[in-house]
């Protein structure tokens, strides 16, 4: 198991995801994406999992392309079937059903910083670093990173970290909004199970309606917004009474 590319478990309620290719910083290749998409349906799958944090193990979350492989070249039908796994991840991300958090312990470069971009919420440590350096090496981005950037960051920001394929540490990263928190790295584990098991103490199936609402609310219009809330609160107040009775409970004895 521990030979594996990617890696699954579920501690108490929270499903984690470890990409494990650290001798290679995490770097993309085939295996993994093969085994990323294995572990996303297994955590989609997965009853006891309320929240997912997806992370890497070593010093990188994710260093993008494995350039060593791709310098021994690649056949248009291995190029195609690679950009068309990176973009079955993020529809896999957006689908998942449950929230998902990034916890980005070093290197989140190219496809590895879009990884983290299509998770709902992102952890950094101080010591991560950001980036897209596809122009650097020739090469575009894939995996949806000129939709969700520039929601993130701004258009401006967004080409510009693009287009130079400059770098930026964790604070940068956080003061654009790139990442929401930027933690101490022996912490950075902790923080993404706090925050995870926080999120999964709410109702699934509101958390679930939420995020759902706020990814169709970046394109919906006002009154298509307003009428996929409405559909939601009534879906809540018909199949969430339990569940309120039992917070009601719980705050009473506070």
């Amino acid at each position: 198991m521990k030979n594996e590319t990617v890696l699954y478990h579920c501690n108490k309620n929270v499903g984690i995801i470890t990409l494990n290719r650290p001798h290679r910083l995490n770097a993309i290749n085939l295996d993994l994406l093969k085994r990323f998409m294995e572990k996303l349906d297994m955590a989609k799958k997965d009853t006891k999992a309320l929240v997912i944090i997806l992370t890497g193990e070593g010093k990188a979350f994710c260093a993008g392309e494995d350039l060593k492989e791709t310098a021994s070249g690649k056949s248009i039908e291995q190029w195609m079937d690679e950009a068309e796994r990176l973009q079955e991840i993020q529809y896999m991300t957006m689908k998942l059903g449950k929230p998902i958090i990034a916890a980005i312990p070093g290197y989140a470069l190219g496809g590895g910083c879009e990884f983290a971009m299509g998770c709902d919420i992102r952890i950094a440590s101080k010591t991560a670093v950001l980036g897209f350096p596809e122009t650097t090496v020739g090469m575009t981005v894939t995996n949806a990173g000129t939709k969700i950037l520039p929601h993130l960051v701004g258009l401006g920001k967004a080409k510009e970290l693009v287009l130079t394929g400059d770098f930026i540490d964790a604070s940068e990263a956080q003061r654009i909004g790139l990442v929401n928190k930027v933690i101490a790295p022996e912490n950075l584990m902790a923080e993404s199970m706090t925050m995870a098991e926080k999120i999964a103490s709410r109702s699934p199936l509101a958390t679930r309606l939420s995020r759902t609402a706020l990814d169709h609310g970046m394109e919906a219009s006002f009154d298509q917004i307003m009428e996929l809330e409405k559909s939601h609160l009534i879906i809540c107040g018909q199949s969430g009474t339990e569940f309120v009775k039992k917070r009601l409970k719980e705050m009473g004895k506070k």
